[in-house]
């Protein structure tokens, strides 16, 4: 496992997953590796699946994932990058099947940063037949290839894919409730505008209402309490963020067995 940005959930999950299906993890940061010597990626790809049966990779930049899967021999999974964060969509879906018991026609509101979190949430939604829009303020869309790639998955699955700039059209009568930080890593030197532009986004009580009676409230995690989202829909009786969590676990089993198992 390579993480070149910090980690909580990837590294824990991804662990204990490993160990519990009967395997090994070996966590390295870049600053305990030669690549922080200046061997290249495409070389550490080459070196490293010569050792390995599979890397986990959380990268600051989707082009280094690319490279290191490019010239490694093994199942390279993309543990976070600046694009996608594929294993949390997994996670997630995961966690909707358990609240629903189907995912077809569920429909899901996710609101705020259009970023790498709410791109596989796009994919992964559409996919599986689910409604999902995303409203966010000008400049904050999820990128627009991975819209058009998400709704042409939608018209094979059933589903639907819409991007709104009103969070309250988003909500209404959605299934589910989901938000992301609005800080996400490498963008801190934005902090303030980002505050500021994405503050009508919150997801608070008056929002959770809007949603259908029966909604649920997923957060990848980790919360900035009282920016995103506030604490009473944390913790309040709509939350599922928790079993969310725990089902990166689960879901991280189920990539690791698909791939090297």
């Amino acid at each position: 496992m390579l993480f070149m940005r910090p980690s909580t959930r990837t590294r824990v999950s991804f662990d204990v997953a490993m160990h519990e299906l009967g395997g090994h993890s070996i966590t390295l940061s870049p600053s305990e590796t030669q690549l922080s010597r200046g061997e290249t990626v495409s070389d550490t790809g080459r070196v490293l699946s010569r050792y390995v049966s599979g890397i986990m990779a959380r990268v600051t930049s989707h082009s280094i994932l690319v490279d290191l899967a490019q010239h490694s021999s093994v199942p390279v999974i993309n543990g976070l990058s600046d694009l996608e964060h594929p294993c949390q969509a997994i996670g997630d879906v995961f966690t909707m099947l358990e609240k629903f018991g189907h995912l077809g026609g569920i429909s899901i509101a996710y609101l705020g940063d259009g970023n790498n979190v709410a791109n596989s949430l796009i994919l992964a939604s559409a996919l599986m037949g689910m409604s999902v829009t995303v409203a966010t303020p000008v400049g904050f869309e999820p990128r627009q290839d991975i819209v058009a790639t998400a709704s042409r998955f939608a018209k094979a699955s059933g589903g639907e894919v819409a991007v709104v700039k009103d969070p309250l059209k988003a909500v209404a009568g959605a299934d589910i409730v989901y938000t992301d930080v609005w800080v996400s890593m490498g963008n801190e030197d934005e902090t303030e505008a980002r505050k500021r532009a994405l503050a009508p986004y919150q997801v608070n009580d008056q929002v959770m209402r809007a949603a259908s009676e029966g909604a649920i409230f997923l957060h990848c995690l980790p919360a900035h309490r009282g920016e995103e989202v506030t604490d009473d829909v944390m913790d309040g009786s709509q939350s599922a963020v928790w079993q969310q969590a725990e089902n990166r676990m689960h879901a991280q089993k189920a990539i690791l067995l698909s791939l090297i198992g």
